[in-house]
């Protein structure tokens, strides 16, 4: 998981531009992002179903959070050995508990 605070400022995309004091996220609140890569869920359902559930646990975890943005990203894959089904209820049960465990340990630190 990776962290931004809110008060962030753009990073201007022509020497010339104006916008270098402009805030990067104009609402603060706890914002989230899912990256889960084609190299590690080759199925688009797969990577839909995943990114599901980090948003959902998220949602769960957004009181315990700061105000900022944060982006969870998978970096290892889900066994297609283990997971034939592309969506089944034990794909769905093995990212929650990991993403639970993630925000969890995240929600201490912070």
């Amino acid at each position: 998981m990776h962290c931004n605070r809110l008060d962030a400022k753009a990073v201007p995309v022509r020497a010339g531009n104006t916008a270098d004091s402009a805030m990067l996220f104009h609402l603060h609140d706890m914002w989230i992002g899912a990256m889960v890569p084609k190299r590690w869920a080759k199925r688009a359902v797969t990577r839909n179903a995943i990114k599901r559930q980090i948003y959902s646990v998220s949602a769960d975890f957004s009181q315990l959070y700061p105000q900022a943005a944060f982006v969870v990203r998978l970096r290892s894959s889900f066994a297609r050995t283990e997971f034939v089904s592309a969506v089944s209820d034990q794909l769905k049960q093995a990212v929650r508990a990991e993403v639970q465990a993630l925000m969890q340990a995240g929600a201490r630190a912070a």
